[in-house]
């Protein structure tokens, strides 16, 4: 069982390493959006694999979900397929390729010297909303009321701001 969800951690490593690289080589806008939606929901598969569940879910609602649409919406109102890019000379892609090398391989140099602790053994239950519901409730009730007020408090000022009537002052 151990090897088999090693072998979809690194399947999902593969994909989402490729997956980010097409956001950044891709020559349509919205191929490279679709490529991060893609990114995200391996990610999200990593925290699963990870334990955590309420992140996992987290991150496909606000990421995947909102923010891309938010990111589509906007490559499309902007009409990006009529920019074409200048042509960048065979000496600026050389030049950027050696750079990418060189930081490559010192990444790597730096790596192989740091020294990994030991994992440390963590409770099961720790990626789960249960959980998170009971340290929220039970270790930090005040300030999680204080922030629900102070959400409360916002939402009722963008309401009295979003809503004019005729003749009342802009502030």
């Amino acid at each position: 069982m151990q090897n088999q969800i090693l072998y979809v951690w690194y399947l999902l490593t593969a994909v989402t390493i490729l997956a980010a690289l097409l956001v950044v080589l891709a020559k349509n806008p919205i191929h490279s959006v679709l490529s991060l939606v893609v990114t995200f929901f391996c990610l999200s598969a990593h925290y699963v694999l990870l334990n955590a569940q309420f992140l996992a879910v987290v991150n496909i609602i606000v990421y995947a979900g909102a923010i891309m649409v938010l990111f589509l919406f906007v490559i499309m109102f902007l009409n990006l397929r009529e920019y074409t890019e200048e042509t960048k000379s065979n000496f600026a892609k050389l030049g950027a390729a050696v750079v990418g090398g060189v930081t490559l391989v010192a990444i790597i140099a730096a790596l192989k010297k740091v020294q990994y602790p030991m994992p440390m053994r963590y409770d099961v239950r720790t990626g789960f909303v249960e959980t998170l519901g009971e340290v929220l409730f039970r270790d930090y009730l005040l300030p999680f009321e204080l922030v629900t007020v102070l959400f409360f408090v916002a939402m009722v000022g963008a309401v009295m701001l979003g809503k004019r009537e005729k003749g009342e002052r802009h502030f």
